[in-house]
């Protein structure tokens, strides 16, 4: 009984480690998230909403070297620029969502 209540129980934690987006995740490893993982769980929520994934995991990509986003807001390639609209997108909607 005790091995199946630990198998359960590790299911489910799984789950919710997998069900996380690139963008949640990022951000629970963070420095800066301690503590605050709800908050962690709202970006993912605006960023399901505003950014397919292929611009999450980029987006995600800033947690752990800010100094990219940087680079990509400067960028001259009209990708990043087409990016960058949506990512100020994601962060405005994702401030006034998630405060």
């Amino acid at each position: 009984m005790t091995k199946f209540i630990t198998l359960t129980l590790t299911g489910i934690l799984l789950a919710g480690t997998v069900h996380a987006g690139a963008i949640e995740r990022a951000c629970k490893r963070s420095d800066r998230a301690a503590g605050k993982q709800a908050l962690c769980s709202c970006i993912q929520q605006v960023a399901d909403v505003t950014l397919d994934r292929r611009d999450q995991r980029l987006a995600a990509k800033f947690f752990r070297d800010p100094h990219m986003a940087q680079e990509i807001r400067q960028s001259d390639r009209s990708n990043h620029e087409v990016f960058w609209k949506k990512y100020r997108a994601f962060g405005s909607a994702a401030e006034n969502y998630c405060s």
